[in-house]
């Protein structure tokens, strides 16, 4: 294999900008960060389109932008409200650096973006891709913005062995989009390279037939189109295991708890949840679903029964630890799965009932909340999906 990337002449530089703006001038997605060349529109969309969809991501920018319409508005938001607005998107770090980087620009730079490149890549949480939209798209600066779909159309066109999963491989990419970048449309070519990777130049069946760049791929005149880019394989996710617990109150209430201030998911409001390790969770799996093989499927109940079962032993021992006095229901409601960047989730939802006239003292973390005022907390993706167990069967 050569790994020597293909080197072109000016022609064909020039070929390669005509014919990628003349498509994207045609056939450019019409999105609402596309509206105008605000640098804070532009940054705030790029940081939201780390690791989240176009279509996902679109609500999320309206309401993040009327509640936060400048960047001293940012600077300046409560933290429980920044988190709200996020809520959904995860990676949490992301709107808190953000916040950090509106800080700075108050106080250094009369709450504007800077427009020098080294600036912009001072501010937290913005590296060189974003740096580099921001520059090209606001302020026409040649300056390339590399991410995955750039580098996937780049490893194509100039057949560069280089694994995309090594950071030394940025700039090598970075090299290359600044030998070809237009100088006079700089945002656009970004802009039409973030749009033909993420609709033409796919990382599986990339459609060929229709890329305006189809007779410059070197990877396609070798028959290799689906060879690059070259990626090692990505980090296993390490399985955490745990019991949730659904704790309701006699005035319809559920016990939440604050996470810690620092680590995943920071100063955010879930159930109580119990760390268990595999073993265990997997035997209580199978017995749970040996229990939906009878019953079909769990059963929310809004009273405590007399002489109630308890859960089943291997559950009331891990539901125990909480030294809680409540009456849980013989199985769990539901299971919820979830992945982050390093991490898998399982939790098994128990569900259960504080007894009449019990005292529980809760700590400084721990808050009674009803569900109508679920809207007021930050909820991670699991606990969305731990609430939404409970709001599918409060509806059946």
């Amino acid at each position: 294999m050569n790994n020597q990337p293909i080197e072109w002449n000016q022609e064909q530089v020039k070929e390669m900008q005509d014919k990628l703006l003349a498509w994207y001038d045609q056939e450019k997605r019409l999105l609402p960060w596309r509206e105008n060349k605000d640098p804070y529109r532009i940054w705030v969309s790029e940081i939201m389109l780390q690791q989240t969809q176009v279509i996902t991501v679109i609500p999320y920018f309206h309401r993040f932008l009327e509640w936060f319409p400048t960047i001293k508005d940012l600077a300046e938001a409560p933290e429980d409200k920044l988190l709200k607005a996020w809520e959904g998107l995860g990676y949490y770090s992301r709107v808190r650096n953000m916040q950090h980087a509106a800080q700075t620009m108050v106080e250094k730079f009369n709450g504007e973006m800077p427009r020098d490149i080294k600036d912009i890549l001072s501010l937290k949480g913005i590296g060189p891709y974003t740096a580099g939209a921001i520059a090209s798209i606001a302020f026409d600066l040649p300056e390339p913005a590399v991410d995955g779909n750039v580098m996937r159309v780049y490893s194509r066109l100039f057949c560069i062995e280089d694994d995309i999963a090594d950071p030394k491989s940025r700039k090598i990419f970075e090299q290359k989009v600044r030998e070809t970048i237009s100088q006079e449309r700089p945002g656009d070519f970004n802009q039409a390279l973030m749009d033909l990777g993420a609709t033409i130049c796919t990382p599986t069946s990339p459609k060929i037939e229709i890329d305006p760049l189809k007779d410059l791929y070197e990877a396609h005149k070798q028959g290799r189109m689906e060879d690059f880019p070259v990626k090692k394989k990505k980090i296993k996710t390490v399985p955490l295991y745990y019991v949730g617990l659904a704790i309701k109150n006699e005035l319809g209430e559920y016990l939440l708890e604050k996470r810690p201030a620092d680590g995943l998911l920071a100063n955010m409001w879930t159930y109580p949840l119990i760390e268990t390790d595999k073993k265990n969770y997997t035997a209580m799996e199978k017995e749970w679903q040996a229990y939906l093989e009878d019953n079909k499927e769990p059963t929310l109940f809004d009273f405590v029964a007399e002489g109630y079962s308890p859960i089943d032993d291997l559950f009331i021992e891990h539901l125990e630890q909480k030294n809680l006095d409540v009456v849980w229901q013989k199985q769990p409601l539901g299971e919820v799965k979830h992945v982050f960047s390093h991490r898998r989730w399982h939790i098994l939802l128990a569900h259960g009932f504080l007894k009449t006239d019990s005292d529980i003292k809760l700590s400084e973390k721990q808050e009674w909340v009803h569900p109508d005022n679920f809207d007021s907390y930050v909820f991670p993706k699991p606990q969305q999906k731990m609430v939404s167990i409970l709001e599918d069967l409060r509806n059946k």
